[in-house]
């Protein structure tokens, strides 16, 4: 819950810098959640096609897209890759692909790593004093 508020509440247009998977895919999970609860209270009170979920899904489209984007950052893609979305079923399949790889190792053109903060660019790689 805490990754959905932080990102609605703190990164509701940021579309700039990294995001891990379990931020993305915690907000996508809360968002399916609160969106069939919507769905489900709208049924009832009868306002099914403009209700509440509707208003709901307005108000997370852009951060939906800012965490997409940088979820994509985290592993070195730039967010124009969500167009994929677009692409029935062709395009989702490597989109998913990308969301669910593990992030960069160190630094990439969109920022530093908070899982993998420090790049393995030691000189001292070679064992038993062997030479490069």
């Amino acid at each position: 819950m805490e990754y959905f508020i932080s990102v609605v509440k703190d990164n509701y247009t940021n579309f700039e810098g990294r995001a891990r998977r379990k931020e993305y895919w915690m907000f996508i999970l809360f968002a399916f959640i609160f969106s069939t609860a919507f769905g489900i209270i709208d049924g009832i009170i009868g306002l099914a096609p403009v209700g509440v979920s509707a208003l709901f899904q307005i108000a997370i489209f852009v951060p939906s897209i800012a965490v997409g984007a940088r979820r994509l950052h985290d592993v070195g893609k730039s967010g124009w890759w969500q167009l994929l979305y677009f692409v029935l079923i062709i395009g989702w399949i490597p989109l998913i692909i990308f969301l669910c790889q593990d992030s960069d190792i160190g630094d990439n053109e969109f920022g530093s790593s908070e899982k993998y903060p420090y790049a393995n660019d030691d000189d001292d790689d070679f064992i038993l004093g062997e030479e490069e």
